[in-house]
């Protein structure tokens, strides 16, 4: 079956031409830059896109060393059901802004993990005008910015859709005293903005088999997006941003901060998941007085990546929560 479903989400069969003939297309059309400066003076590449009849905003905050046009068929159904939608490429990332003495675009830096946040409330000044109420979808990293940022910003958001948020990191095996030593030790050396050592600079295609993706359609359309588009080569950090990103679990549980998330929430966790810990998930969901765990069969760490299968009874799931 080629097409759309009722939901406006792409079935496998004929994936990247339904979405470079059809999806992106549409999106072209409707999409509105929003001018948006980090208080560093960080320019974002920040997208809106107004439904007819809104029922709502959506915010999609992306995951590490992703962009916004990697959830092109989510903004798609999301405006199909009548959702405006608001999507930007977070510094270091996509067509953003990169830190001064970053020249490498596969490269992912970031300061302090509060920038991302920061960068959010920006983004939140630059479209008061979008029609409440104003809901917000968060993968991996972007899942823990949202987190950190609905800590901080009580009220400014109505509900929340965590996708496999990064509340705990996995470290490559190592334990977690020696990733902080290392990390910390390179900052107080001044070279935090070097590549990791575990890190290697983009080198072309990834390997489907061992993505975070589960269907291999999907898997191709980005991956051939991401090789023609020199913005989109992220794949690895730094060591600050690996020391941030090690230390925001601490943040996000800390005493007294999960509670302020009084919001309806519900995160979805991916069954086979690889870079994050789901026990995290777990503890951080018991402490927010109206969240909801829901583990996803047969998904990877990019549930948005799953095949039709699996990826369409999510995203329904999704719609239904937004509307309820």
């Amino acid at each position: 079956m080629k097409g759309f479903n009722e939901y406006g989400l792409v079935y496998s069969d004929g994936y990247a031409e339904t979405m470079n003939e059809k999806v992106l297309p549409a999106l072209a059309e409707k999409r509105k830059a929003i001018d948006v400066t980090g208080k560093d003076g960080t320019k974002l590449y920040a997208s809106r896109y107004d439904a007819e009849n809104p029922k709502g905003t959506v915010f999609i905050i992306h995951g590490f060393t992703e962009n916004a046009e990697k959830f092109s068929e989510l903004t798609y159904s999301l405006l199909e059901n009548g959702w405006s939608v608001v999507a930007y490429d977070q510094r270091g990332h996509g067509k953003s802004g990169r830190d001064m003495g970053i020249n490498d675009l596969s490269l992912t830096h970031v300061d302090k993990f509060t920038d991302y946040t920061d960068d959010l409330l920006q983004v939140t000044e630059a479209v008061k005008d979008l029609p409440k109420p104003w809901m917000i979808f968060g993968h991996s990293m972007g899942g823990a910015v949202t987190v950190m940022f609905l800590e901080n910003h009580p009220g400014m958001f109505d509900k929340a859709v965590l996708c496999a948020p990064m509340i705990a990191p996995r470290r490559g095996g190592l334990p977690m005293w020696l990733s902080k030593l290392i990390c910390g030790g390179a900052r107080l050396l001044g070279i935090g903005k070097m590549r990791i050592f575990i890190s290697k600079p983009w080198d072309g295609p990834e390997e489907f088999e061992t993505s975070c993706a589960t269907s291999r359609e999907r898997f191709d359309w980005y991956d051939a997006l991401k090789v023609k588009t020199e913005e989109y080569h992220n794949n690895g950090s730094t060591y600050s941003w690996t020391m941030e990103a090690i230390s925001v679990t601490k943040k996000l549980l800390a005493k007294g901060m999960p509670e302020k998330v009084t919001i309806p929430v519900r995160l979805y966790t991916a069954k086979d998941d690889n870079q994050v810990f789901p026990e995290a998930q777990e503890r951080i969901v018991a402490r927010m007085p109206n969240a909801k765990r829901i583990t996803v069969p047969g998904s990877k760490h990019e549930i948005y990546r799953s095949t039709d299968e699996v990826f369409f009874p999510w995203w329904q799931d999704i719609l239904a929560f937004l509307e309820a």
